[in-house]
């Protein structure tokens, strides 16, 4: 009995400590609230940098528009350089049900839709996914915080796709999010393959402050640590409560 109460004494500050912890879930949903930005444009700059150094630049024009109901529409148009120039893609990003995703390619004149199993693929060539260019469906992970949650200044969430299937769609097996206990902004997010090996990190390095109290991302990198790759997307010239017609998100826009 003695041991018993011993032991019991030993773990109570975890209980303790775990109870005192918000529920995973309304964090990740609180910090997704906290970036929908309303009505935007902006320039977005991506760099995408080679094991060996070699770069290469992607100039690209996004207007997003955000939705009662916590959904987002978002058009991306690529600029630059010339063999992508007109490159078009349109995310509906749903709040409760799977990302609708359309891709215009100009070469081929040609619009499709990028399907689930296409989400974990490279955007462009970069070290983002597809997937990565929206917010991904609450119900496709199970949420929980890690051991050392909430020790120090952030929740430590982790990230489970709730079946194969989703982990497939998503590319990877886990996702470990560090959100800011102070605003509930992510700072880093870790990916692992299905050998539990951590493949990716997603650094964001800063954002912008939007006046409805808001936050967009000014300024992040995605490091491959399988392939020695980078790739790095700034934005600049963000314009605020800009006029936008429902009809801009639309296919028939994405092909002009």
């Amino acid at each position: 009995m003695k041991r018993m109460i011993i032991i019991m004494m030993l773990f109570l500050p975890y209980f303790h400590i775990s109870a005192q912890l918000p529920d995973a879930d309304e964090i990740m949903d609180r910090g997704r609230e906290l970036t929908l930005m309303g009505s935007l444009n902006a320039n977005v700059n991506l760099l995408i940098t080679e094991k060996n150094g070699a770069t290469r630049n992607r100039t690209i024009a996004m207007t997003t528009k955000s939705y009662p109901g916590g959904l987002e529409k978002r058009l991306i148009r690529f600029l630059e350089p010339a063999d992508v120039r007109g490159t078009s893609m349109l995310v509906i990003d749903n709040k409760d049900k799977p990302d609708e995703m359309w891709i215009y390619l100009p070469a081929l004149k040609k619009t499709r839709r990028i399907v689930s199993s296409e989400k974990g693929k490279s955007f462009m060539s970069s070290e983002f996914s597809n997937a990565d260019m929206s917010t991904p469906a609450l119900s496709d992970f199970s949420n929980k915080h890690t051991a050392n949650s909430g020790s120090a200044d952030y929740w430590i969430i982790e990230s489970i796709p709730v079946n194969d299937n989703v982990a497939d769609e998503y590319g990877f097996s886990k996702k470990v999010s560090h959100i800011k206990k102070e605003n509930y902004l992510v700072t880093k997010m870790e990916y692992y393959n299905f050998d539990d090996e951590l493949f990716k990190t997603i650094e964001v390095r800063s954002y912008y402050p939007l006046s409805n109290g808001k936050y967009t991302i000014e300024d992040m990198a995605a490091i491959n640590h399988s392939n020695g790759r980078k790739s790095e997307i700034q934005f600049t010239n963000l314009k605020e409560n800009v006029e936008i017609d429902d009809s801009f998100f639309t296919i028939a826009n994405l092909e002009r």
